[in-house]
């Protein structure tokens, strides 16, 4: 089965600023080895955070948007999924995995998406863990 995910807002900061776990992801979106999603809301969200933490100009985040779009496809949402009571913000990340069909969310928040695991079948793991599985020989086992 192909690997279908979508990539929270801190996994894409860090993907787009720094090599690492979080780069190899994008890199297998990329590439075409995975699908990768991504919705409006994230889109924004990421904008948001890369003019105002890391000072960007929005000519520079106007081009990082444009080359994340040309590979993750993006996913239309209707905002109405309400599942982290404590962090309303990430409902965002579930709802455009449920709209597109993910099979993984790859993210970095350990306070609220990493402890669920799983949401309607669709694995939440870390950068680190979506790259092990995509390693991980045919034939073995899944986490």
């Amino acid at each position: 089965m192909r690997h279908v995910a979508v990539f929270d807002t801190n996994v894409l900061l860090s993907g787009v600023g720094w090599k690492g776990k979080p780069f190899q992801c994008l890199e297998l979106a990329r590439t075409g080895v995975i699908d990768g999603l991504i919705c409006r809301e994230i889109a924004d969200e990421l904008a948001d955070t890369l003019e105002r933490k890391l000072g960007m100009s929005a000519d520079q985040v106007n081009e990082i948007l444009a080359d994340l779009l040309a590979f993750l496809r993006l996913i239309p949402i209707a905002g109405q999924l309400q599942v982290v009571a404590a962090d309303p913000r990430d409902d965002k990340v579930l709802e455009c995995a449920v709209a597109g069909s993910a099979t993984h969310i790859v993210t970095g928040d350990r306070r609220h998406l990493l402890p669920l695991g799983t949401f309607q079948g669709i694995q939440i793991v870390s950068p680190a863990e979506f790259i092990e599985s995509m390693i991980r020989a045919p034939g073995d086992p899944t986490p």
